[in-house]
Order: C-alpha cells, then sequence, then structure tokens
C-alpha cells in the first residue's frame, strides 16, 4: 500500500511538473527564428491565419503571472477569467472583420466569423451568455462592425450592452470600470465602451450614448492625464480628482487611443462633437510619438526607455496613429510613427504568424504583470491596421 502511495505522489508532482515546463518549452521552441518577416503581404496572411484559428479557440489569458504550480491557479479558478475574454475576442473580430472588407471573397473566415457571432447569441438575437461588465462593449462593437453579417438580428445583445452600461453610471455621469470599485474611473473603460457608445447611438439616433462617450472621454482628459504631457493615468479618484496608478502605463496608453480614435471614425462628418475629439487626437497623438521608441514600439512604461517593450501598447498606439494621420494637421508624423510601429511588430512576430512579446493581464491599479507573451488582443489590433483603408485627410 505505501508503495502505491509513494507512486501516485511521484505521478502527481511529475504531472504538475510538466503543466509548468510544457508552456515555458513551447515559448523557447516557438521564439526560435522569430522576426524573420519582411514581407508585409506575407505577414499580414501569417498574422491573419492565427487570427482566424484563435476566434474559434482563443487563447486563455492568465490571471496572474505564476510560472510554478500553474496546476492549483487551474483547480482554483484562479487562472483566466470569462471577462478578460471579452476583450481578447473582440480586437480578433474587428481585426478580421477588417481583413473581410478589405480582400476579395474571403469566404472561409466570413464562415468562421458567423459561427463565433452565432455561438454568443441565443435564438432571439440576445446575449446567450449575459454579461455582467462593461468589457462586453467593446465585442458587442465588433459585432456591429460586420457589415456582411444581419447585425439587426443581434439588436436585443446590443440592447442589453446599452442598458449594462447605463447600470454603471455613476452619480457624476460617467462609466465605472465594475459597480464595485464605483469610486474609480479606469482608462480601460474609455476602450471598452466609448465606440461602442458612438456606434450604437449613430445606429439607432440615441443621442444619449455619444453624449456619454464625449463625456466619459471629456472627464479623463480634466482628471487622469499628466499636466504637461497629456498622458493617462492608469485610473483617478472621483471624489479627490487624484490621479492613481501609473502615468505612460502603455496598455493604458492604447485603451485611450483606440477609445478616442474609433469614437471619432464613428461619428458622421457633420456631428457637432466630431471637431472637439479631433482636437482630443491631435493633442494625444503629438504627445504619444514623443515615447516612441527608435526601434518603432512603446515600451510598457512608455517614459522608461529601459523597461520592455510591449507588443499590444505598439498594435493599439499603431492603429491610432494610421486613422489619426487622416487629419491634415498631424498627417505625416502620424503615418511615419504606424509604418514605424509595424516594422517593429514584424519583428517581434513568431514564425508561425504569432506576434509576440504582449503585456500580460494587469492585477490591479498599479499592479502590472511582468509576463510577457501572446495575446489575442495585440493579434487582433495588427490584422486591423495591416487592413485598414484609411480615408484622405481631414482638413
Amino acid at each position: 500500500m505505501l508503495q502505491w502511495i509513494s507512486l501516485i505522489i511521484v505521478s502527481v508532482i511529475i504531472v504538475i511538473a510538466l503543466i509548468d515546463l510544457i508552456p515555458m518549452g513551447l515559448d523557447w521552441i516557438n521564439r526560435i527564428h522569430i522576426g524573420r518577416y519582411d514581407d508585409k503581404q506575407k505577414w499580414n496572411q501569417s498574422i491573419t491565419t492565427i487570427g482566424v484559428k484563435w476566434l474559434s479557440r482563443t487563447p486563455k489569458i492568465k490571471v496572474t503571472d505564476q510560472t510554478r504550480l500553474v496546476a492549483i491557479d487551474m483547480l482554483q479558478g484562479n487562472y483566466t477569467k470569462h471577462a478578460i475574454q471579452h476583450w481578447q475576442e473582440a480586437a480578433l473580430l474587428l481585426g478580421l472583420g477588417e481583413y473581410v472588407k478589405s480582400n476579395d471573397n474571403p469566404a472561409e473566415i466570413k464562415q468562421k466569423i458567423g459561427e463565433y457571432v452565432h455561438s454568443k447569441m441565443d435564438g432571439q438575437g440576445s446575449w446567450a451568455r449575459k454579461p455582467e461588465y462593461v468589457d462586453a462593449a467593446i465585442l458587442a462593437y465588433a459585432i456591429m462592425k460586420l457589415d456582411f453579417l444581419e447585425v439587426e438580428r443581434y439588436r436585443n445583445a446590443l440592447d442589453e450592452t446599452w442598458h449594462l452600461i447605463q447600470d454603471h453610471i455613476g452619480n457624476e455621469g460617467s462609466v465605472a470600470y465594475r459597480k464595485f470599485m464605483d469610486k474609480y474611473r479606469y482608462v480601460d473603460t474609455i476602450g471598452f465602451i466609448c465606440p461602442f457608445l458612438v456606434a450604437y447611438g449613430i445606429r439607432y439616433g440615441k443621442e444619449e450614448c455619444v453624449e456619454l462617450a464625449v463625456r466619459q472621454i471629456q472627464h479623463y482628459e480634466e482628471h487622469g492625464m499628466l499636466e504637461g504631457h497629456h498622458i493617462p493615468s492608469h485610473a483617478y479618484q472621483i471624489d479627490s480628482k487624484l490621479p492613481l496608478g501609473l502615468f505612460g502605463w502603455g496598455r493604458g496608453l492604447g485603451w485611450f487611443a483606440i477609445g478616442l480614435i474609433d469614437a471619432w471614425n464613428e461619428l458622421p462628418q457633420d456631428h457637432t462633437s466630431r471637431p472637439l475629439l479631433e482636437k482630443s487626437i491631435v493633442r494625444f497623438a503629438k504627445s504619444a510619438i514623443v515615447f516612441q521608441q527608435k526601434q518603432g514600439n512603446w515600451n510598457w512604461t512608455v517614459t522608461r526607455e529601459e523597461t520592455i517593450p510591449d507588443s499590444s501598447t505598439t498594435a493599439t498606439l499603431g492603429w491610432f496613429m494610421l486613422n489619426a494621420s487622416q487629419i491634415d494637421e498631424i498627417s505625416d508624423i502620424c503615418r511615419h510613427s504606424a509604418n514605424q510601429a509595424i516594422r517593429y511588430l514584424m519583428k517581434a512576430t513568431r514564425r508561425n504568424g504569432a506576434v509576440d512579446f504582449s503585456q500580460g493581464d494587469t492585477k490591479d491599479i498599479g499592479v502590472y504583470s511582468m509576463l510577457f507573451n501572446v495575446l489575442p488582443f495585440t493579434q487582433g489590433f495588427c490584422i486591423r491596421l495591416m487592413n485598414v483603408k484609411v480615408d484622405s485627410k481631414v482638413v
């Protein structure tokens, strides 16, 4: 009996060790010959192939930074969280939707996208699994951008998303990241909700949605930006208006950037809020370009050259810059910045097409991951960046 118990204990130890070691070994193998892409078209095809694969089976994003005894996190339910997947899947959907618009008859990709969206809905066009957090708004926005689908079939889910956001509006008129953290405002929330609010508001004639998106951005510019440099803090406290977390957190810049630029893109040319957001874009673009490194990347802490380059920051700010190049005043510097970002991202891509070296999930205000690996969110924004057709300059 003692021999059997010893055998079981040894077997468990071996299994736990393998759960820890196999991912690290695979990372090492997959990084051999990383960064060999020098042709944009081939790179685009490779990153898109991975994006399609991940849409139906999105890699789980770790909640913790633990690399040892990972099995314990899995058993305790601390390995990944469902809400984290919303913005991962949304980015893939946004990227693949852009690819479909820019390429002739990608029937297989359209089918995969249709199957994915169908899996998220019930028979009445509502969410099959009702979201609890406003993270879901970026996924709803991605669905709204799929012109080849009958988006009206999912009107119930879009309405549910708007009601969810309304349920998170605080007394001062802006939206909380979580209801149990309602005394703070996070920069993440701008990226999660503002593009959806503008697209939904314009589509269904709900001007209050557009006003809420603009107010969310304005409040953050007023209370959450570093004076003289116009880069966001991670969050700010509503009552004291004190900034919280890090000024210059890379993905925080990315969240602000995509919320701002996509909200602006969704507004009609003659909308009264468009010039207001355009001024914000110009101000932020000039500030963010200062921190772009010579290799084309932004670091996870953009204000420090010594910190690790972050592909998620680089992909989102690259998307921002390319779209901001429509504005005549900053067209040249933004287009150059976007091209530099693309060159860096090509060098950060594994030979199988997976873009590497993105910062892991943030733990709390001021508590940032030190793991850098593949991230579906980054993959989606790289695809989106490579396939967007930017309009002529806006004077």
